[in-house]
């Protein structure tokens, strides 16, 4: 009972990490489209915490961040897509984590990060968005691709970070 109230807890301390992530550090790299260091937030939970947490983490934080911005337009497609990943990685993570070659362990999270991330927003975000806006697939998979590209590259860069404060969540649901 403790360990479950404890991760309640931590999960949605997590969600609010995202949204404010996703709120105050707004790095531009494609035109009119920011780094979601957000992600940040939701690889952690996923590595720690597991695909439950990260999936909480990622596809609520993107809800409250649409609501607080007014921009509900995208939130669908982020949310569901999200989802996706989160559920990718936190499965992959838990799998993973128990590898005892390093480089292979970096290569199968590095790849499940671009294959679920891929799924998530070149797949399910796209047909959420050409659904909701009545375009072709393609086409918003074309529009997707810069989103693909930085998430993928938040997410790759989060592993160190990851893998430093896994032993303090493990710490924090024993207590």
């Amino acid at each position: 009972m403790k360990k479950d109230l404890r991760l309640l807890t931590a999960t949605a301390i997590g969600i609010a990490l995202f949204v404010v992530l996703s709120l105050m550090l707004q790095v531009p790299v494609f035109q009119n489209y920011y780094l979601c260091l957000g992600y940040v937030a939701m690889a952690v939970y996923c590595y720690s915490f597991g695909a439950a947490s990260g999936t909480a983490v990622g596809a609520l934080g993107v809800v409250l961040y649409c609501i607080i911005i007014s921009g509900m337009r995208g939130m669908p497609g982020w949310a569901l897509g999200n989802v996706v990943i989160g559920i990718g990685l936190g499965l992959n993570f838990a799998r993973s984590k128990k590898l005892e070659s390093a480089p292979l362990r970096l290569a199968v999270q590095a790849g499940a990060i671009i294959l679920f991330t891929a799924a998530g927003i070149l797949g399910v975000k796209s047909l959420v968005d050409s659904f909701i806006r009545s375009q072709h697939f393609l086409v918003r998979a074309g529009m997707n691709m810069s989103a693909f590209i930085a998430d993928v590259a938040v997410l790759l860069l989060s592993l160190p970070l990851c893998r430093l404060l896994d032993p303090y969540a493990k710490k924090l649901l024993k207590q």
